[in-house]
């Protein structure tokens, strides 16, 4: 399976419904509960949506632009703002608490359970001085 971010849903001729994901695809009848930034899990072989999860506060959440990029964490708020960027508000498992615009979040995972696979450090961003640190123990280690 696959996760994909959903970009946009609208209505093709004849009043079909379909949605846009931000990998290009498009799919046709989806269910109607599926809104634009929420995250569908596609099954590659039939093409076909499985589950899709809400982009809800409690969330987990993976940065996939701007400066914190590769972060990841829980949705603690929502800031929308008229005629600009919304704000969403993150907290990762380190208790660290950033803000990033709407469109650099993927929702990976309802409540704190990650559908996917998460990389080595969890999606934490270690300061400049825990990584130097964190540096210097695998060298003396080594």
């Amino acid at each position: 399976f696959k996760l994909c971010k959903v970009r946009s849903v609208q209505f093709g001729q004849k009043g079909i419904p379909y949605l846009n994901t931000y990998d290009g695809r498009t799919i046709r009848y989806p269910d109607p509960l599926i809104k634009a930034n929420d995250t569908i899990k596609l099954d590659l072989e039939s093409n076909k949506i499985v589950d899709f999860i809400k982009f809800d506060v409690g969330n987990v959440v993976m940065v996939t632009g701007g400066r914190n990029r590769g972060r990841v964490g829980v949705i603690k708020n929502r800031e929308k703002h008229k005629g600009s960027f919304e704000t969403i508000h993150v907290q990762d498992a380190a208790g660290h608490e950033f803000a990033t615009r709407l469109g650099n979040v993927f929702t990976i995972g309802k409540g704190t359970k990650p559908w996917v696979s998460l990389p080595k450090g969890k999606g934490i961003k270690l300061s400049i001085i825990e990584e130097a640190r964190k540096r210097l123990a695998a060298q003396a280690a080594a």
